[in-house]
């Protein structure tokens, strides 16, 4: 079956269950509108004929709320939509079909006060005490500074599954860690250690994100993008701009495309380079640690040389990007990659022979490529467990769409496989930034910016160092944004993390967790 077919066969299978969707072109993805009470229906569906749930999330227009939900197959994406009235909202449950879902309609019930019809786990998600208890902070009434007590009162009554039976305790760590990470609280039951269930309580470090996006200018929402997750500021910037730039009807130069994606394949081999060497120190292992470090520090001095920024912040704009590329500075990238592939090639038979090493990652933090495609997992995660999808091949955007390239690819679902995963977008990167470099030709760097119609919508998706970042805009009159979600990668491989620790041992935790590396301000907006 065609990629282009599947659609076509399944608005079919809709008509044969009495299900109508009007369709609505947005610039670069279909949308379907349908009635509140096949919302479930929908997912059931879409479940059958192998579609992915991506994202979802919800808009306050008026007297009414707009509920979307974003799914894929074989590279297309199509965004369903359900209007419900903001008196009485409530909606069928998608979470009951797709765990993936789970997460992100309690933070829709917590922000906007929509209630999810037989959702499996209806504990507030988001709110963590800051509101009161029918307070809607997504609501357009809702003022964007709140109305905050002096102290915001600890959150100390969330209700986690509770130890039962002989010799099972609980172990609570977080959400202030001994090292210094962001906030997130990790609730175990443990007997002995081994780990009988995990559960995660995030949001510590919501932001208002989606709020405080309100009302800003194209060029101040890219900013702020770039902020939601500092680790990936390239990836979630190119995916509102991406999303703006639709909603505009504006193409970017073929020359700042490819700037864009040597940025992206930067940001992911840096980012790669550190989450390696933190899986090889979680195990004791610091030598490999201390070199992958030394490799980050030297990618990044040449990020800060060559566009000014170490971590490549603020580089892209609405229209293309702000930093131009010289002769003298491709040479300098191109003598980077040379450098990094030949201190690899020393550094990786080191990590491969050691036994040590390898008792404490094969077969540890095993994640099943059945319970990875239950919870939609994306990026290394997924491609470790045998989930086959990277956007740049399946849904490609320039200046993927003129290159090919070999996805990286495991099916152990473990440690190890999470690790040699990265190794392999590693190398993947290096190539892309070297064609990328031979194919810059003279030309423009930005595009002319044109002033979107009010209520234009666009859906941005690119592919981050973490994987999948999924960008929506609308926008408002006076070419202001009206509605801004971003979702991060973290979002849907967080809950992997509870399953994958499963029948480990407390001490190895540390390095299930960082073989995950979810980011907690990419999930806490």
């Amino acid at each position: 079956m065609s990629s282009a077919h599947w659609t076509t066969d399944f608005l079919n299978q809709l008509i044969t269950a009495g299900i109508t969707a009007e369709q609505i072109s947005l610039p670069s993805t279909t949308l379907w509108q349908i009635e509140g009470p096949h919302w479930q229906q929908f997912a059931e569906l879409a479940k059958q004929h192998d579609v992915r749930w991506v994202a979802g999330w919800a808009e306050h227009v008026e007297d009414r709320f707009f509920i979307n939900a974003c799914f894929e197959k074989q590279g297309i994406y199509v965004l369903l939509r359900t209007i419900v009235n903001v008196v009485k909202p409530e909606l069928p449950s998608q979470a009951t079909v797709y765990p993936a879902a789970n997460r992100s309609e309690r933070h829709t019930q917590d922000m906007f006060g929509i209630h999810f019809l037989g959702h499996p786990d209806n504990r507030r998600w988001t709110r963590h005490n800051a509101w009161a208890k029918h307070d809607y902070p997504l609501r357009k009434d809702f003022p964007v500074q709140g109305e905050p007590e002096a102290i915001t009162p600890p959150d100390m009554d969330y209700p986690f599954v509770k130890a039962h039976g002989a010799g099972v305790y609980e172990i609570p760590v977080g959400p202030v860690h001994a090292g210094i990470i962001e906030p997130g609280h990790f609730r175990f039951l443990a007997v002995g250690e081994l780990i009988l269930n995990l559960e995660e309580r995030l949001g510590y470090v919501h932001k208002g994100i989606e709020k405080i996006a309100e009302g800003r200018t194209p060029e101040s929402l890219a900013r702020l993008a770039g902020r939601i997750s500092g680790d990936t500021t390239v990836g979630h910037c190119w995916a509102a701009c991406m999303a703006m730039e639709q909603a505009a009807g504006i193409e970017i130069p073929p020359r700042a495309a490819l700037i864009r994606g040597i940025l992206a394949e930067r940001e992911r081999i840096a980012n790669h380079l550190g989450d390696m060497g933190a899986i090889c120190n979680d195990v004791a292992f610091v030598f490999a640690q201390m070199q992958f470090t030394r490799l980050r520090e030297l990618w990044l001095r040449t990020n800060v040389n060559v566009f000014g920024h170490r971590l490549l912040m603020d580089r892209i704009v609405p229209g293309g990007v702000m930093c131009d590329l010289s002769e003298t500075s491709c040479a300098l990238i191109k003598q980077d990659i040379v450098q990094l592939r030949k201190e690899l090639s020393d550094i990786l038979p080191a990590i491969d022979l050691n036994s040590s090493l390898e008792d404490r990652l094969y077969t540890a933090g095993y994640l099943p490529p059945e319970t990875a495609a239950a919870f939609g997992t994306v990026g290394y995660v997924g491609l470790a467990s045998g989930q086959d999808f990277d956007v740049r091949r399946d849904a490609p955007y320039a200046p993927y769409d003129q290159v090919t390239f070999k996805v990286a690819l495991e099916g152990q679902g473990d440690i190890a496989s999470r690790f040699w995963v990265r190794y392999k977008e590693i190398k993947a990167a290096l190539k892309l930034i070297e064609h990328f470099i031979t194919q810059l030709a003279s030309g423009d760097i930005i595009a002319e910016w044109q002033t979107p119609l009010e209520g234009s919508e666009g859906l941005g998706i690119v592919e981050g160092w973490r994987g999948e970042i999924i960008a929506y805009i609308r926008f408002d009159a006076g070419n202001k944004i009206i509605r801004f979600y971003p979702r991060d990668p973290s979002i849907l491989n967080w809950p992997a993390l509870e399953k994958l620790a499963l029948n480990n041992i407390v001490p190895d935790f540390p390095v299930c967790n960082k073989s995950l590396n979810g980011s907690y301000s990419g999930n806490d907006l």
